[in-house]
């Protein structure tokens, strides 16, 4: 499972969801990175060396110096609390985070003194875009969001969505609606549309490809560990905030 750096001060990585698009994705990422090494994971299937059914057989095998979860809601939720237990810095792509669970999740983050990174959406490009829409909701009064992603998505509306629109309103005060749309042959694409006076702004992002969310997954798990307490979204770690 190792890939082929095995240098001492490679940060070790640990994916649960390895057998997952996203994680079967994100693994060739950290494959490819030359300061990380891809320590095994969680699978449903285990079939490799490095591969387990449980995390806690991942956190007490592997050793990770950082977990990355690419697992879905509800499993992502035991999975992020056996990891803070451990004292493991945790970086989660997994969405659906209701907002009691994801206050949960600070606590225990922040009682454990472990740096949490839980991120809707990796692609830089859509982090950009809930920057930007962030600055336009100051001179816009009103915005509505259309997400469109593949048809296994599960969630609706969106994590990056329900971000967006929560950064929207903590600027105008206003509800921003959000229309979400499951298609075959989507990826992850997501507008948000500001009305003004006899003006339209539309932000939009669209990830083509799950290799879009390689570049964000990699800053967070190489920054995770000098974190604590839980982060949502990726905007402070990319210097916007």
């Amino acid at each position: 499972m190792e890939n082929g750096n095995d240098d001492s001060a490679c940060l070790r990585v640990a994916i649960a969801g390895l057998q997952g698009r996203l994680g079967e994705t994100l693994a060739a990422g950290v494959r490819e990175a030359r300061d990380m090494q891809l320590v095994g994971g969680l699978a449903r299937r285990p079939r490799a060396p490095g591969e387990y059914a449980t995390i806690a057989e991942v956190l007490e095998r592997l050793q990770p110096d950082v977990v990355l979860d690419c697992t879905r809601h509800p499993d992502t939720v035991a999975i992020a609390h056996a990891v803070i237990a451990a004292g493991t810095p945790l970086v989660i792509g997994a969405t659906g985070w209701r907002d009691e669970e994801q206050r949960e999740l600070a606590a225990a983050a922040e009682a454990a003194r472990v740096g949490v990174v839980l991120a809707p959406n990796f692609a830089i490009g859509a982090v950009l875009a809930m920057h930007f829409a962030r600055q336009a909701a100051h001179w816009f009064e009103k915005a509505e969001i259309i997400e469109l992603h593949h048809e296994g998505k599960r969630d609706a509306p969106s994590g990056t969505a329900k971000l967006t629109a929560s950064r929207i309103s903590g600027v105008s005060g206003r509800e921003v609606p959000i229309h979400s749309v499951r298609l075959p042959g989507l990826v992850a694409h997501q507008e948000a549309i500001f009305g003004g006076r006899g003006e339209v702004l539309t932000l939009r992002h669209d990830s083509l490809g799950r290799e879009s969310f390689i570049a964000g997954a990699l800053l967070a798990l190489r920054r995770v560990a000098g974190l604590r307490g839980l982060t949502v979204g990726l905007e402070g770690l990319l210097g916007l905030e």
